[in-house]
């Protein structure tokens, strides 16, 4: 299907203050155990946010819900999925116990006619290692949306752009992934604690924020364009991805606000902001 038969709900929805958006990089699943200066920075804002814009639901986009179409999940208690391997018992062991938000799910796939239900997912670890930190009661229902990762850059992006009615739903937004994120690259430097960051890591960093700096949200769908520099990067889009649900669900006039800048272990950008 055609992204111009994208659709939207013509009955209006219940209408608040216009949430903010956020993007979080997420790194190493043992950040949902460590006090950090990202895990402190991610307290910190989540102390804002409650005292400020206090979310009635938060929906989330996470590079580790990789799908074939584009789902949402209506479970009503979504379990703490731990999707990875080889880590301590510890982080195996955290629970997120979070309501889901089935109505709210219900109401966000009939947005557009390319989003479907289904209650064949929970919290992966790029929602719940997070969400720990952000919002440690897991008072607030959460919900998440997959990523048709056969489409391009752009469908993300315009898919996202129909979803902004929910930031006037109480909904608070996330795209949880990381701009950065060579993995091949980055195992040598995390095995030894060298936090160097890549040159290359560094440049496309800093383009990143250039682009968010100035608004021009589409030229991040065009990474390649920056050649070698892209293609480390970004060697597979799955972390980059969620980064175009955020800047697409944003308009021109809401202020950015850089939460967290870091590049980790050479070639994972930690780089966190909030839109509006």
């Amino acid at each position: 299907m055609k992204l111009n038969e994208l659709t939207q709900l013509t009955q209006p929805f219940g209408t608040t203050e216009r949430m903010p958006v956020l993007f979080v990089g997420h790194g190493n699943p043992m950040n949902a155990l460590e006090d950090n200066p990202f895990t402190r920075s991610l307290r910190q804002a989540g102390e804002q946010l409650r005292a400020k814009y206090p979310p009635q639901a938060i929906l989330v986009v996470s590079a580790h819900w990789l799908t074939r179409g584009t789902f949402v999940n209506v479970a009503p208690r979504p379990e703490t999925i731990h999707d990875f391997g080889g880590f301590p018992d510890a982080l195996f062991a955290v629970q997120y116990p979070a309501p889901g938000a089935p109505e709210l799910a219900r109401e966000t796939a009939r947005l557009s006619t390319l989003i479907h239900e289904t209650d064949d997912w929970g919290l992966d670890h790029g929602a719940w290692t997070i969400l720990h930190h952000l919002f440690p009661g897991a008072e607030v229902p959460v919900y998440q949306l997959s990523i048709d990762y056969y489409q391009p850059m752009e469908y993300h992006l315009r898919l996202a752009q129909q979803l902004k009615v929910l930031r006037r739903k109480g909904v608070l937004i996330i795209g949880s992934g990381n701009i950065v994120h060579n993995l091949r690259q980055s195992m040598p430097r995390l095995m030894t604690g060298d936090h160097a960051a890549y040159d290359w890591a560094t440049e496309f960093d800093a383009w990143t924020k250039q682009q968010l700096e100035k608004g021009d949200y589409e030229s991040l769908t065009r990474y390649l364009e920056l050649g070698t520099v892209g293609k480390l990067a970004v060697p597979t889009p799955d972390h980059y991805i969620p980064l175009l649900y955020s800047v697409g669900l944003a308009d021109a006039t809401d202020p950015l606000q850089q939460l967290y800048e870091e590049v980790a272990y050479g070639g994972i950008s930690m780089r966190t902001f909030q839109l509006g």
